[in-house]
């Protein structure tokens, strides 16, 4: 139950900073007016999250009568999953510098626009999460208890209102956590969590009949690992992790998570430094803001960067050596 608890916890926080970029965009903009449309663009793509996973749970137990069928149905899912997580894990390190000022940007053009615009808008900034979360929880659940009792969507409920009081409370400036750490350690965490799902999804597709060697044990360390034990229990709930694996199943989670660790926790490469000021004089600063310059982190209360002061007025030139002004 933890891995669905740490799944609502990440993708919550994600959807939640999404939102408050957006309200607190409205209110220090002066168009408080247009919150409704916000939320009723949130509240749709929520709705929507939760018919598709409805619809997914209910074409696996009520649409696929044969067990194989289901088995394949589940594998397929859990191999998506897989994918999106992997994607998701890395698309939010790369963009969570810059998301508030293209949220802040889409927005104004959705402005312009009016009001079915940015209902629209709000709707497509949140939807993403939320699919991914409906098709992510289900397979995750699916690995960890075989998709029976109320315990993961318990958890996944607990954690997306974690999620919900930790962004409210980063609106109000009541309190402040360091982003990137946290990204960083929930992104490693759901790592192990995908590389157990995909585990779930090959064991399937041996079950199904697609890929062989069902019975072809990697190794089996029952007498360490008893599955009655809490611990083993744990292990399998979070991350998939059991005594007698396949061979296959264990290929498939050592491929997984090792390259997909190491390159998501490596550092990223340096920014070059600044360009030393250009002929005409001008400071590097301005030189490599024209290029492009790193954008801020997320910021929930949506303060962007401080502009340059501008040179609208008069400008002095400096004095030769030895010279004095009349």
């Amino acid at each position: 139950m933890f891995a669905t608890y740490l799944i609502g916890l990440r993708e919550g926080l994600e959807a939640t900073l999404v939102v408050s970029i957006l309200v607190a965009f409205l209110v220090k903009s002066q168009r408080r007016d247009r919150l409704p449309q916000v939320w009723a663009g949130v509240g749709f793509a929520v709705a929507l999250s939760v018919l598709f996973g409805w619809l997914i749970e209910y074409t696996s137990t009520s649409l696929l009568a044969r067990s194989e069928d289901r088995e394949l149905f589940e594998a397929v899912t859990s191999v998506a999953a897989v994918v999106f997580v992997t994607w998701m894990i890395f698309w939010m390190r790369r963009a969570a510098r810059t998301i508030a000022g293209e949220l802040r940007g889409k927005l104004t053009e959705a402005l312009a626009v009016g009001s079915l615009a940015v209902a629209g808008m709000a709707f497509l900034a949140v939807v993403r999460e939320g699919l991914e979360t409906a098709l992510i929880f289900y397979s995750a659940a699916q690995s960890a208890t075989g998709g029976t009792g109320s315990g993961p969507l318990l958890a996944l409920i607990g954690g997306i209102v974690t999620a919900v009081g930790i962004g409210f409370l980063l609106y109000r400036s009541a309190l402040r956590i360091n982003l990137s750490t946290f990204f960083t350690w929930t992104g490693a965490l759901l790592i192990l969590v995908a590389a157990g799902i995909l585990k779930y999804g090959v064991h399937d597709f041996q079950e199904a009949g697609v890929l062989p060697g069902l019975n072809d044990l990697a190794f089996d360390i029952t007498p360490v690992l008893d599955p009655s034990t809490w611990y083993a229990a744990l292990l399998a709930g979070m991350f998939n992790v059991t005594a007698a694996p396949s061979v296959l199943e264990t290929v498939a989670w050592v491929a997984y998570a090792v390259p997909v660790l190491v390159l998501f926790l490596r550092k990223p490469a340096t920014p070059a430094k600044p360009a030393p000021a250009t002929a005409a004089g001008r400071p590097a600063s301005a030189a490599t803001d024209e290029a492009g310059s790193a954008a801020p982190a997320v910021d929930p209360t949506g303060d962007g960067p401080v502009p340059a002061p501008t040179t609208d007025g008069p400008t002095t030139t400096a004095q030769p050596a030895g010279s004095r002004r009349v």
